[in-house]
C-alpha cells in the first residue's frame, strides 16, 4: 500500500538522495488535499510493469489521483503523462482529472489503471529530467514488444540494443546472447539477433542515461512514434485508421501514413454519432472538398477519438486556457468537455514553458545539473526497480485474496476440469480458424492467386468456422452454468457436456466427410501455387511473419485434423471418469465413438502430410538445397551434433531423412536460414561408438563411401537416439528407391559429398557466413522465421525427432496459468497456449497475439520441492540452466495436464520408448 508522502523509488533507482533535485511542491504546498469520505484502494500498474495501490477518498477528482502517483514516483514533468482505464465498454480511455473518479470508474476495485504516456513531443530534447526520459524509454519498449510502434528490422535492431546496453551494460557475447534469449523485446526477435548483438557492440562505455537518450532519438524520428490508431473508414468504406500527434491530424492505411492535417489547416473538429468531422480552412489551391468525414465504430469510439484531438490541439497549440460557454438554462447541445491546463503545482510543465526552460538552461551547465540534482551518470549499478520484460521477474502482477477465493468457488471435480479444458482449447482452436479466415482475405485482394485455391480454401474453412463459433458459443453458456449456484434439478442438467459433444460430433461427421481430404490439399494446392507465382509466394511469407501468425502457416491449415484428436482425447478421459450409470455417459460414449470412426478416416494421410509439411518448413530454413520436398522422403530427426575437424569441434545442424544425411551451419544472412555443407548418402552407411578413439565424449563415426564423419552428442541420451534413428534410417535407404540423388544445388559455396574430402575448409565455411543465396528454392533476401524448431535445437544445442512432432500433434493445451520467478513473490496471471514445443504467453484470451514465448526444448519440468519456499499447491517448476520459472495452476487435474504435455516437449522420445508407450489417459 503506497501512503502519501512516501519516497519513490524511482529517485532511489536513479541514485538520487531524497534531500536532492527540484521538489514537486511549491513553498509551503502539503501533498494533494483528500477530500472527506472512506477511501477507496485503487490499482496503478507503473510502466515498469509494477502495480502500486494508492487509498483515495471515492469522492477526489482524478487530479488527485495523478498528483498522487507523480508524487510517488518523484516526476516533475507529469504534464506528458496520463492514467487510462478500460471501460465497460472494454475500450481504452484517459481518466479525467477534473471529473470525480466515482463517476467514471463505476467498480474501482476491479480496475487497473495505467500510468503511461499521455503526449509524445516532437523534439526528445525538450524533457529535462532524467527520471522522465527514462519513463519514456519504458514506454517505447512497451510500444515496441506490442508491435505498436514498428519499423523497419535495422531501426528495430538498433533499438534494442540501446535498450540491453542500458540494461546490461557493455558489450560480452555470450552474456548478451543469452539475455536476448531469454528476454523478448520485439517479436520475433530471434530472426535479428545477430543484427542486435552488431549495434550493441559498437555502444561500449555508453551510459545507461545516454543509452535512454539515444534510444529516443532513434524512435522520435520513426513514423509510429507515439501513434495510437483509431480504426475508421472513408465515404467509400475503405478501412482506415485515425490518428492525433502533436502536429494535427493523421490518417493511415495499415501502418502506412496516407494523409496529415496540420492544425494551421483545420477551422473545426466535430463528431455527429459515428461521423467525425474535419472542416478544413478555405483554401483557393485546394480543388478537393473542404469537410472531411470518416465513420467509426460507435459514437463512445468518436467522442473519444474527438476528445484527445481536443487535448492534443490544446496541449501544443494553445498558449492559454478557453473560456467556458455559459452553460443554457433548459437545454444544450453538443459535448460539455473542454480541456483545461492542469497545473499540479509544480509537477506539470507546459511544453510552450519547457521551451524557453530548455533555452534558459543553455547558457549554464550548473543550473542543468542542479535541477537534475545529480551527476550526469547517477544510475549505479543498483538493478533497477522499473525495468520488467515479459519474462522478468519484476513485473509480476499479484494475485490477491479475492482471486484465491474466485478459485475456491470453482467446481473442483474431474468432469468440470475437463469441460474447463474443452472451452480453454476450443477458444484457441476458433482464433486459428480465424487467422484461416484473415488469410483467405488476404488472398481474395490478389490476382495472383488461382479462383480454384481461393474457392477451396473457403468451401474448406468457412463451414469448419461457423460451426465452432456456435459450438464455442455453447460451451461458454454451459460452463457459465456449471459454475454459477443453481438447484438440485437444474444441477443435473446443466453440469455435463456430453449432449453439446454428441451434437457437435454429429454435425462435424457432416462437415469432415467432404472436408477431411480437402483439408490436406488445401496445403498442398497452395505451395504448388507459390511455385508458380513468385509474388504469391512473397504474399504467404509477409502474412507468416505478422505476430498474429505465431506457429508456420501450414500449420494452421492442418488445425481441424489436429483438432479432431484432442476430441477424440477428451472424450476419453470422460468415459473413464463417468461410471457408465451416469447420465453423461452415453451420450459422452456415442460421440466417441463417432469421432474415433472420423479419426480412423484420416489417420492414414495425417502422417503423409505432416511430413510434408515439416518438408515445407525445412525448405525454408535451408539454404543451398533443392527438390526437398518429394514424394517418398521422411524426415526422421533433426538438431545439433558437433562435428569433429582439425579445429576441434565445431557444431553444426544435422537434417536426417530416410535417404540423406544432411549438415549446415547458421550464418550471418539476412535471410537467417542455414547454410548447406554437404550431405551423407545413407546406403551403404555404417556407425560406430569411438569415444574410445577419438576421447570424445559421446562421440560416434559415420562411415560411407569409404570416407568417415566424426560427430559427438551433447550428451549420452542425445547420441543413443541419434545412433538409434541413422541405424533405422539406414535400412529405410536399403528399400527406397527413385529419390533424388543430389539435393545440393549447383551453387559453388556448396560441394557435395562426392568430393575428394568431407571435412569442409575452413575458407569455404567462412565464405558460405557472409554471403547471400544465389541458387536453390530461397535464392530471394526474403527475411524468415527466426523462431522455427530448428533455430530452437540450434541455440539449445538438442534435437527433435518426427516422433516428437506426431507426440506434440496431440499434446496441445490452452488455459490461464499464474508465473512467478525464482526471486520474486508475487504471481501474474497469464493467459498460456502451449503448442509446436513452445509455450505462448497472452494477458488474455482475447489477444490476437502472443507478447512473448517460451520455447521448452532443452528444459526440464519438475515439482517445486518444499526447499524452495514457494508454499502454494499445484506448482510446477520450469528450468533451463541458470533460468527457473514456477508455474501455478488452478487444480490438481490441470496440474497434471500441463506436467504431462511439458514433459512432451521437454523429455525427446525415443523410437522404442514411443512404440510401446501406453495410450494416454
Amino acid at each position: 500500500m503506497v501512503e502519501q508522502g512516501q519516497t519513490s523509488l524511482a529517485g532511489q533507482r536513479l541514485g538520487a538522495p531524497e534531500t536532492l533535485g527540484i521538489s514537486t511542491l511549491e513553498p509551503g504546498h502539503k501533498p494533494p488535499a483528500m477530500p472527506p469520505g472512506r477511501l477507496v484502494p485503487i490499482r496503478v500498474l507503473l510502466l515498469d510493469d509494477s502495480e502500486e495501490i494508492f487509498d483515495i477518498s471515492h469522492r477526489a477528482s482524478g487530479r488527485v489521483l495523478f498528483e498522487t502517483v507523480c508524487l510517488h514516483l518523484n516526476l516533475i514533468e507529469g504534464d506528458y503523462f496520463g492514467l487510462e482505464f478500460q471501460s465497460h465498454h472494454r475500450k481504452m480511455v484517459w481518466l479525467d482529472l477534473l471529473k470525480p473518479i466515482r463517476k467514471q470508474i463505476t467498480r474501482p476495485k476491479h480496475t487497473v489503471l495505467r500510468f503511461v504516456v499521455k503526449f509524445f513531443p516532437p523534439d526528445h530534447s525538450l524533457l529535462l529530467e532524467e527520471l522522465t526520459r527514462y519513463l519514456f524509454a519504458l514506454q517505447v519498449r512497451q510500444d515496441l514488444a506490442s508491435g505498436r510502434l514498428t519499423c523497419s528490422d535495422a531501426s528495430a535492431s538498433l533499438l534494442v540494443s540501446h535498450i540491453i546496453q542500458s540494461e546490461i551494460g557493455d558489450f560480452e557475447e555470450t552474456q548478451c546472447r543469452q539475455h536476448l534469449l531469454n528476454t523478448n523485446y520485439i517479436p520475433d526477435q530471434m530472426a535479428l539477433m545477430d543484427k542486435i548483438m552488431e549495434f550493441h557492440h559498437k555502444h561500449i562505455g555508453q551510459t545507461p542515461a545516454e543509452s535512454d537518450y539515444r534510444l529516443l532519438e532513434v524512435a522520435s524520428r520513426l513514423e509510429m512514434y507515439g501513434i495510437r490508431l483509431h480504426p475508421a473508414k472513408d465515404r467509400e468504406g475503405t478501412k482506415l485508421s485515425l490518428a492525433v500527434a502533436h502536429g494535427g491530424v493523421l490518417v493511415f492505411q495499415g501502418h502506412n501514413r496516407i494523409n496529415n492535417f496540420n492544425w494551421s489547416k483545420i477551422r473545426k473538429l466535430s463528431f455527429k454519432r459515428r461521423r467525425f468531422l474535419i472542416k478544413l480552412r478555405a483554401d483557393p489551391s485546394n480543388i478537393n472538398q473542404d469537410t472531411l468525414e470518416f465513420l467509426m465504430a460507435s459514437r463512445d469510439c468518436c467522442k473519444m477519438f474527438w476528445k484527445v484531438c481536443v487535448e492534443y490541439h490544446a496541449f501544443f497549440r494553445l498558449f492559454e486556457e478557453p473560456r467556458p460557454k455559459p452553460k443554457p438554462v433548459l437545454f444544450s447541445r453538443g459535448s460539455s468537455f473542454r480541456f483545461r491546463t492542469i497545473n499540479i503545482k509544480g509537477i506539470c510543465l507546459r511544453p510552450v514553458l519547457m521551451i524557453f526552460i530548455c533555452a534558459f538552461l543553455s547558457f549554464s551547465e550548473v543550473t542543468c545539473a542542479l535541477v537534475n540534482g545529480h551527476a550526469e551518470d547517477c544510475r549505479g549499478a543498483t538493478p533497477s526497480p522499473l525495468i520488467s520484460p515479459m519474462l522478468n521477474d519484476t513485473g509480476a502482477i499479484r494475485t490477491d485474496d479475492e482471486e484465491d477465493n474466485r478459485r475456491k468457488n470453482c467446481p473442483t471435480d474431474n468432469a468440470y476440469c475437463i469441460a474447463k479444458e474443452l472451452l480453454c482449447t476450443e477458444r484457441t482452436y476458433l482464433k486459428d480458424l480465424e487467422l484461416i479466415t484473415s488469410f483467405q482475405g488476404v488472398l481474395d485482394k490478389e490476382d495472383c492467386v488461382p479462383e480454384a485455391l481461393k474457392t477451396l480454401l473457403s468451401s474448406t474453412y468457412e463451414p469448419l468456422h461457423s460451426h465452432h463459433t456456435h459450438f464455442l458459443q455453447e460451451l461458454e453458456e454451459r460452463l457459465s452454468l456449471w459454475e454459477g449456484p443453481c438447484s438440485t434439478e437444474v444441477k443435473g442438467e446443466m453440469q455435463r457436456i456430453g449432449d453439446l459433444l454428441l451434437k457437435s460430433a454429429q454435425e462435424l461427421k457432416v462437415i469432415l466427410c467432404v472436408c477431411l481430404q480437402m483439408i490436406s490439399e488445401c496445403v498442398f494446392a497452395l505451395e504448388r501455387a507459390c511455385v508458380a507465382s513468385r509474388r504469391l509466394e512473397c504474399v504467404c511469407r509477409e502474412f507468416e511473419l505478422q505476430k498474429v501468425c505465431y506457429i508456420p502457416l501450414n500449420v494452421f491449415l492442418l488445425s481441424p485434423l489436429h483438432r479432431l484428436l484432442h476430441y477424440r482425447q477428451i472424450l476419453d478421459r470422460l468415459c473413464k471418469h463417468y461410471p457408465p450409470t451416469h447420465t453423461d455417459y452415453s451420450d459422452c460414449r456415442a460421440a466417441l465413438d463417432d469421432v474415433c470412426e472420423l479419426e480412423a478416416a484420416l489417420r492414414p494421410g495425417l502422417e503423409q502430410i505432416e511430413n510434408y509439411q515439416k518438408l515445407l518448413e525445412l525448405q525454408k530454413d535451408l539454404i543451398g538445397v533443392e527438390h526437398l520436398a518429394v514424394a517418398g522422403r521422411q524426415l526422421i530427426r533433426l538438431g545439433c551434433l558437433s562435428k569433429l575437424s582439425g579445429k576441434g569441434l565445431q557444431q553444426r545442424m544435422f537434417f536426417l531423412f530416410n535417404d540423406v544425411l544432411l549438415y549446415s551451419t547458421r550464418g550471418i544472412t539476412s535471410a537467417n536460414q542455414f547454410t548447406v555443407h554437404r550431405q551423407l548418402p545413407l546406403h551403404g552407411m555404417t556407425i560406430r561408438e569411438s569415444e574410445d578413439e577419438w576421447g570424445v565424449p559421446h562421440s560416434f563415426t559415420l562411415m560411407v563411401q569409404q570416407q568417415s564423419l566424426v560427430v559427438a552428442a551433447c550428451s549420452e541420451s542425445e547420441m543413443e537416439k541419434w545412433m538409434e534413428d541413422l541405424k533405422m534410417a539406414v535400412d529405410m535407404a536399403e528399400e527406397c528407391n527413385g529419390l533424388t540423388a543430389d539435393l545440393l544445388s549447383t551453387s559453388k559455396d556448396v560441394k557435395s559429398s562426392g568430393a575428394s574430402e568431407v571435412v569442409e575448409s575452413e575458407d569455404d565455411l567462412c565464405g558460405s557466413r557472409t554471403s547471400l543465396p544465389r541458387n536453390g528454392n530461397n535464392s530471394g533476401n526474403t527475411l524468415n522465421r527466426g523462431n522455427t524448431t530448428a533455430h530452437v535445437c540450434w541455440h539449445r544445442n538438442t534435437s527433435v525427432s518426427m516422433l516428437d512432432f506426431s507426440i506434440a500433434i496431440e499434446n496441445q493445451l490452452s488455459g490461464n496459468l499464474l508465473r512467478k520467478f525464482k526471486n520474486s513473490n508475487g504471481w501474474q496471471k497469464l493467459w498460456v497456449v502451449f503448442t509446436n514445443f513452445t509455450l505462448f504467453f497472452y494477458k488474455t484470451h482475447e489477444d490476437e497475439y502472443p507478447l512473448a514465448s517460451l520455447p521448452l526444448l532443452g528444459y526440464s519440468v519438475t515439482h517445486a520441492g518444499e526447499s524452495e519456499n514457494i508454499h502454494k499447491d499445484h506448482v510446477f517448476k520450469l528450468h533451463f540452466k541458470s533460468h527457473i520459472y514456477y508455474f501455478r495452476t488452478e487444480s490438481e487435474y490441470f496440474f497434471e495436464r500441463w506436467m504431462t504435455v511439458i514433459r512432451s516437449a521437454t523429455v525427446s522420445a525415443s523410437r522404442t520408448r514411443y512404440l510401446n508407450r501406453t495410450e494416454p489417459d
